[in-house]
């Protein structure tokens, strides 16, 4: 059921190894997901249609491991800033390089916003800055500098890692203090009033994407998602009890893969039911299906780290690039037809760039900052 972890921290737990996989399959497929949107007029229309529910396969995956890794040793060394300071080691790192390399690329494109009008470098730093320090960025003020309302216009796909952030901090103050009745709790209603959202289509997309913005029902949508799936993912780790499925890694990519690819379903209302199931029904049954199972080859087992390993770098770095992609085929009215094939060399190429990012510059960072900030320096006060 379970690897040695490679992680940054001497004394971290064994990590589970099918989970690891799956959320490098999810992490791949949403490459493919972004890459589409550069040839889709609406979300109606987009190939690989529900790439943006990987976001909350993520956030169900982080509730249980964290759930999993810390839940029992609050009560022995583990403090509150502790925690925190290891969360920052983990995640940081890569948000910080993803934020330098969303202003170079930006830079690359000329400093202007998507309707062309420039955008001044000092405005560039701003955002920058913020970006460092995962502040999100306001629509229409001067640091939102693409002009289409992101959080974080240099690296899109960091707005899922402030509602992580979040997450993580209502988990270290509110929900690891929560009996597990009064979790279920929140998770029924959590999980009640998400359908809702999605059903009722309040992000007004057509569909459950919602969070990357601070406009219109973005937030509280987002919150929604993290609120649901990180409780969900606690709440599993708390009761977990293993039912192996032989072959539980190729079943699960399988749906995975499948899930996050089906085309728009119908209407509104269809879709918004489809988004609904898939989030709070079949997603914690897939996790507790990975987490149930085992690598029973080394083949498996050594596909299964490699993809975790590059889950997350390549979740990081690979939208940057994907700006300088978009404008190329915007530019010159490309259809996917027409650039296949440097799609392809794209997808190649951030596995490949992940996997360098891991080994020279994630794994490296965070063990010296492990080493300088929390390894040996635990209060045994209980912040």
């Amino acid at each position: 059921m379970q690897a040695k972890s490679s992680s940054a921290f001497s004394d971290s737990k064994p990590h589970y190894e099918l989970l690891d996989g799956l959320r490098g399959v999810a992490a791949l497929v949403v490459i493919w997901y972004h890459i589409f949107e550069g040839f889709c007029t609406s979300p109606f229309d987009q190939n690989f249609n529900h790439g943006y529910l990987a976001v909350d396969f993520f956030f169900i995956l982080s509730g249980f491991v964290v759930g999993y890794a810390y839940d029992d040793r609050w009560k022995t060394t583990l403090t509150t800033g502790n925690f925190i300071k290891r969360r920052l080691v983990r995640l940081h790192p890569m948000v910080v390089l993803g934020a330098v390399l969303g202003a170079l690329t930006f830079c690359l494109q000329g400093c202007e916003k998507w309707d062309g009008s420039p955008v001044a470098v000092s405005m560039l730093m701003v955002a920058l800055l913020l970006h460092l320090f995962l502040l999100p960025a306001l629509p229409g003020s001067g640091p939102e500098v693409r002009g289409n309302g992101e959080m974080f216009p240099l690296n899109g796909p960091s707005w899922s890692l402030f509602f992580e952030y979040i997450g993580n901090l209502l988990y270290a103050f509110v929900l690891r203090r929560l009996s597990t009745p009064a979790m279920r709790v929140l998770v029924v209603v959590a999980g009640a009033l998400l359908a809702a959202f999605a059903v009722t289509d309040m992000s007004g997309f057509g569909h459950l994407g919602v969070g990357w913005s601070l406009s219109g029902n973005n937030l509280p949508g987002g919150f929604l998602r993290l609120l649901f799936a990180f409780s969900v993912g606690l709440l599993m780790s708390r009761n977990f009890k293993p039912r192996p499925v032989r072959g539980a890694f190729w079943i699960c990519s399988v749906a995975v893969i499948a899930l996050l690819s089906v085309p728009y379903v119908g209407t509104k209302l269809t879709n918004g039911i489809y988004d609904a199931v898939c989030v709070i029904i079949i997603f914690p049954l897939l996790v507790h299906i990975g987490a149930s199972g085992k690598a029973t080859d080394s083949y498996t087992s050594r596909i299964c780290k490699f993809m975790g390993d590059i889950s997350y770098p390549v979740y990081l770095i690979h939208y940057p690039v994907l700006y300088l992609f978009y404008s190329w085929v915007w530019t010159n009215g490309l259809a996917f037809s027409q650039v296949w094939p440097v799609a392809v060399i794209l997808f190649i190429g951030f596995v490949v760039c992940a996997w360098l990012c891991l080994k020279f510059y994630d794994e490296p960072i965070r063990k010296w900052l492990s080493r300088r900030f929390v390894e040996g320096k635990t209060s045994k006060k209980e912040l």
